[in-house]
C-alpha cells in the first residue's frame, strides 16, 4: 500500500493542526498509525487506530489534546493535534500493516511509510 501524508506546515504554539494520510488502497485489515522524528532523534509513534477501527491508543505527549480518525471509504487517516507546542516539532509519518496492542509504537512493526510532512512549532 502506498501512503501520502499532507497538511503540515508552520504554526504558533497553541495552535491546531489536521494532518492527513491518502492510502492507495482499502486498509481495513492493517492498524494506521502516526508517527514522528524531530532532528537528530528517533522515530516515535504519536497515535494508533486498531484494524477495522478496533479502538485508538495515543503516546503519553500527545494524549489528551490529539485526535487519530480516519475515513474508510476513502482510505485517509487522520491526525489532529490541539495545544500544540514547539516540543511537537517534527517530520509526521503514517504506517500501515499488521499490529497488536503491545508492538504498535515499534518502527519496525511497519512496511509501508508514507515520505513525511514537516510540521513546526514555534
Amino acid at each position: 500500500v502506498q501512503l501520502v501524508e499532507s497538511g503540515g506546515g508552520s504554526v504558533q504554539a497553541g495552535g491546531s493542526l489536521k494532518l492527513s494520510c491518502a492510502a492507495s488502497e482499502s486498509t481495513g485489515n492493517y492498524c494506521m498509525a502516526w508517527f514522528r522524528q524531530a532532528p537528530g532523534k528517533e522515530r516515535l509513534g504519536v497515535a494508533v487506530v486498531y484494524f477495522g477501527g478496533r479502538g485508538t491508543d495515543y503516546a503519553s505527549s500527545v494524549k489528551g489534546r490529539s485526535t487519530i480518525s480516519q475515513d474508510t471509504v476513502k482510505n485517509i487517516l487522520y491526525l489532529e493535534i490541539d495545544s500544540l507546542k514547539p516540543e511537537d516539532t517534527a517530520t509526521y509519518y503514517c504506517a500501515a500493516d499488521r499490529c497488536h496492542v503491545f508492538n504498535w509504537w515499534v518502527v519496525r512493526t511497519y512496511n509501508n511509510w508514507g515520505q513525511g510532512t514537516q510540521v513546526t512549532v514555534s
